[in-house]
């Protein structure tokens, strides 16, 4: 059973930084691609980064050279390093892993993110 576990959300002010963790268990980890979402009030989710097994990495231009994704193989854990941080980043984030070759997708519960002075 796949089970992601996020953490690292928080109240940040603009310009500020925060990291976000997403434990996974009950995977072969180097299967799978792993992602961010994020989903505003009111708005579809998005996806905000993701990483393959082999580091490959794809960013929503709205993020590209201030977010950066990362995975420790290791440890099962995928980081977002979110940087310069604006108030349209404000959502909740969304760790994802889906099955190379397949649909399968995973999802974790959500952790809050809010920017805001």
């Amino acid at each position: 059973q796949v089970q992601l576990v996020e953490s690292g959300g928080g109240l940040v002010q603009p310009g500020g930084s925060l990291r976000l963790s997403c434990a996974a268990s009950g995977i072969r980890f180097d299967m799978y691609v792993m992602g961010w979402y994020r989903q505003a009030p009111g708005k579809q989710r998005e996806l905000v980064a993701s990483i393959t097994s082999g580091v490959s990495t794809n960013y929503a231009d709205s993020v590209k050279g201030r977010f950066i994704i990362s995975r420790d193989t290791a440890k099962k854990t995928v980081y977002l390093q979110m940087n310069s941080l604006k108030p349209e980043d404000t959502a909740v984030y969304y760790c994802n892993a889906r099955k190379i070759g397949t649909n399968l997708n995973s999802w974790g519960q959500g952790t809050q993110v809010t920017v805001s002075s």
